[in-house]
């Protein structure tokens, strides 16, 4: 009997102990677990018409997202959307990435405003991004921001750039859709040719007044060609994927262009780069990488922010293959970027200003 109890003892101390050693390893095993099951911030965006591959305002869009996935790619997992030729899905391609829970959702361009505004009351848990777009009355607690720029600031530069080299006295402005946010750019380039030589003549014109304006290089051609038999012998262009008829159609004639957005010499055939005097760069990259950096950090904020000269939001391009080109203009271009910057040039915001 004595034996048995010994026996009982042994076997449930041995028990007891199997039963701890399982648990401990149990233990260990889960802990790494949880280290894994770190949420990531999922970031959307909805390019506008033209999509990427535009080679201007959506692709700037999305070099700020390929920014952040670079540098925060542990921490966000991203996707992005393109609506049907006419855009007329943008609200439903907002929602759709509400609905799957995406921490952050970008709308690339004014013409997501209304669908923006919609859609953030219905998923007050997402964060939207309005890039070129304004909702009245937002608050820091708000669940929108929206990305704006001070396009008439680049513009400015850009026309400056062109009164500077042209040797007609006519240069070229030929804008997308007609609206105002197309027209702050018309104005600023108007004014900063001025500014260099009040005599010159602006030759502008508009591919239409709906979002396809932005994605008929045939006509960007049409009419850039128009203006260089008019005696214009520099062109800006601010017309998003139409601009890739406007950059054909100057250089086939051996005249200067100015690219819009993004360094548009960067992805123009070889054939053309030695005629893109440069481009008025909008750094939508920018607003796209610090938008989502604020996300990464906890903390968003709704309401507007402005990008301009002051805060490297807009700007003109320099490259290896404009550098020559701009040298010479270089020194008086950077003198009226300071002056801007330090409010002693006050650049219009539409033509009725430049006076």
């Amino acid at each position: 009997m004595r034996k048995f109890k010994s026996l009982l003892v042994a076997f449930v101390l041995v028990i007891f102990a199997t039963s701890t050693l399982l648990a401990g390893c149990a233990k260990k095993t889960e802990e790494p677990a949880k280290q894994e099951e770190t949420k990531k911030i999922k970031v959307g965006l909805v390019f506008d018409v033209g999509g990427r591959g535009d080679k201007s305002f959506n692709d700037a869009a999305y070099a700020g997202l390929e920014r952040a996935q670079k540098e925060f790619g542990d921490k966000i997992e991203v996707k992005y959307l393109e609506p049907l030729a006419g855009g007329e899905n943008r609200e439903q391609l907002l929602r759709l990435l509400a609905r799957d829970k995406y921490d952050l959702v970008f709308g690339v361009g004014f013409m997501f405003t209304d669908a923006i505004a919609k859609v953030a009351k219905d998923f007050p848990e997402t964060k939207f991004a309005l890039i070129d777009g304004y909702v009245p009355d937002l608050k820091e607690d708000s669940n929108i921001t929206c990305l704006l720029f001070k396009e008439h600031e680049g513009s400015f530069l850009v026309g400056a750039a062109a009164a500077l080299k042209s040797k007609t006295g006519k240069i070229g402005f030929v804008g997308g859709m007609k609206i105002p946010l197309i027209e702050k750019f018309e104005a600023g380039y108007i004014a900063g040719a001025k500014y260099i030589n009040p005599n010159i003549q602006v030759l502008s014109d508009y591919i239409g007044t709906t979002g396809d304006a932005f994605k008929d290089p045939v006509k960007g051609k049409e009419l850039t060609l128009k203006q260089i038999k008019n005696g214009a012998d520099v062109i800006y262009h601010a017309s998003g994927a139409s601009g890739v008829g406007v950059i054909e159609a100057a250089a086939s004639q051996k005249k200067f262009v100015i690219g819009v957005d993004s360094d548009q010499s960067l992805t123009a055939p070889e054939a053309q780069r030695p005629y893109i005097l440069t481009s008025m760069l909008k750094r939508v990259d920018t607003a796209v990488f610090e938008t989502i950096k604020s996300m990464v950090e906890n903390n968003f904020k709704g309401g507007y922010k402005e990008f301009g000269l002051k805060e490297n939001g807009v700007g003109y391009a320099e490259n290896e293959f404009n550098k020559d080109l701009i040298a010479d203009i270089k020194p008086r271009l950077e003198e009226i970027k300071t002056k801007i910057i330090n409010g002693e040039i006050k650049v219009p915001t539409s033509k009725k200003e430049i006076k």
